[in-house]
C-alpha cells in the first residue's frame, strides 16, 4: 500500500472510529429501545447505514486532502535529495513550504557538509599528485645528472683520447697512400662530430634548472663551458634586468635546446647569443653561421624547433627561425616582461 491509500484508509478508520465512539454514548445514554434506531429509516435508506455512511464519505475525503498535502512535500524532499546526491546545487524553483522550512536548512546543512569535505578531498588528491610529480622530477634530475657523469667520465674522454691520437698519427706520420689519407681525415671528421654530438648530449642531460642563479648568470656560465670545450668561436651581449622565474627556466631551456641543435646540426664556426630587453620585452637571439637549411624544406615536425616553439608560447611570446643554405641560422624568441610591468606598478 502507498502512502496516499495509507493516508485515506487511515483516516476513514479514524472517522468511523469515532463515529461509533460518540454514537454509542449517544445511544447508551438517550436511548432505551433499541429497535427504533435498527428499524428508522431516512428517504427509504436504514438510518445506521447512513450514520457510518457519512463518515466513511467525510474520512474519504478527509484522507486524500491529507495524502495530496503529505505527497506534495515528500515529494519536495525527495526532489531536493536527488539534488544533493547528484552534486547539484539545491534549487529554489517552488518556494519551500512553511512547515518544510526547518528540513530545507538541514538539507543546504548537509550539502555545504559534502561540498566542504569534496574540496577537502580534491585539496588533497591535488597535493599527493603534486607530490608525487615533485619527487618524480627530483629522480629524473637525478638519473640525468648521473648519465651526464658517466657519459663525460667515459665516453666523452673516449672520444677525446681517439681524436687527439687520430691527429698525431695525421700530423707525425702521415701515411703516403692518398685513399688511406683520406679515409683517416674522414675518421677524424668522424671522431670530431661524435664528439660534437655528445655534447649536445650532455647539454640535454645537464640540469634544466638555474639552481638559484639568475638567466643571465646561467647563461654566462653554459656559453663559458661551451667555450672550453667546442672548437668554436662563441660570443654574447647579456644585459642586466629582472624577470619572473618562470620565465627564466622557459628562456634557460630554449637557449639549452638551440645551443644544442647548434652543435648537432650547424658545422658552425662561430656563435653569437643576445640576451636583452626592448621596449618591455625580453630578446634571446642565438645567430650561427652554420650549413643553414632550407626553410620551405623545413620539417613540421622537428622534435628540437618545435619544443622551443611551445615552450615560447607557453609564456605568451613569440618565435622565429630564419635559416639559410650555408648562410647559417638565426633562432629568436621574444617575451614581454610582464612581472617588471607588476614592480613599477607597485
Amino acid at each position: 500500500m502507498n502512502g496516499f491509500l495509507r493516508y485515506v484508509f487511515t483516516a476513514i478508520m479514524y472517522s468511523v472510529v469515532l463515529t461509533v465512539i460518540i454514537a454509542g454514548f449517544t445511544f447508551v445514554a438517550f436511548i432505551d429501545d433499541w429497535t427504533i434506531i435498527i428499524e428508522k429509516k431516512m428517504e427509504d435508506f436504514p438510518f445506521l447505514l447512513i450514520l457510518f455512511a457519512i463518515p466513511i464519505v467525510a474520512g474519504g475525503v478527509a484522507g486524500i486532502v491529507i495524502g495530496f498535502y503529505w505527497k506534495q512535500r515528500v515529494h519536495y524532499v525527495e526532489k531536493q535529495m536527488e539534488e544533493i546526491i547528484k552534486g547539484q546545487k539545491l534549487s529554489f524553483e517552488l518556494e519551500t513550504p512553511k512547515d518544510l522550512e526547518s528540513i530545507q536548512r538541514y538539507l543546504e546543512q548537509i550539502q555545504n557538509k559534502i561540498r566542504i569535505q569534496t574540496e577537502h578531498a580534491q585539496r588533497l588528491a591535488t597535493e599527493r599528485a603534486e607530490e608525487r610529480e615533485k619527487s618524480l622530477q627530483e629522480i629524473v634530475v637525478q638519473e640525468r645528472n648521473r648519465l651526464a657523469r658517466e657519459l663525460h667520465d667515459s665516453v666523452s674522454q673516449q672520444l677525446f683520447a681517439a681524436s687527439m691520437m687520430m691527429s698525431t698519427i695525421t700530423e707525425t706520420n702521415p701515411p703516403k697512400n692518398e685513399t688511406m689519407k683520406k679515409q683517416l681525415l674522414m675518421v677524424e671528421k668522424m671522431i670530431q662530430q661524435s664528439q660534437l654530438e655528445m655534447r649536445a648530449l650532455l647539454l640535454h642531460l645537464r640540469p634544466v634548472a638555474l639552481k638559484g642563479k639568475s638567466l643571465q648568470e646561467g647563461t654566462k656560465e653554459l656559453l663559458l663551458e661551451l667555450t672550453q670545450k667546442v672548437p668554436m668561436k662563441i660570443d654574447w651581449n647579456i644585459e642586466a634586468f629582472s624577470v619572473d622565474k618562470g620565465v627564466e627556466d622557459q628562456l634557460f631551456r630554449i637557449l639549452q635546446e638551440a645551443l644544442s641543435n647548434t652543435l648537432r646540426h650547424a658545422k658552425a664556426n662561430a656563435l653569437h647569443v643576445i640576451l636583452v630587453e626592448r621596449d618591455g620585452n625580453i630578446i634571446l637571439r642565438a645567430t650561427d653561421d652554420g650549413i643553414g637549411f632550407d626553410m620551405e624544406k623545413l620539417k613540421t615536425g622537428s622534435y628540437g624547433l618545435q619544443n622551443m616553439r611551445e615552450r615560447a608560447y607557453e609564456i605568451g611570446g613569440s618565435y622565429k627561425v630564419v635559416s639559410l643554405p650555408k648562410q647559417g641560422t638565426r633562432i629568436e624568441v621574444k617575451v614581454p616582461n610582464l612581472g617588471r610591468e607588476e614592480n613599477k606598478n607597485d
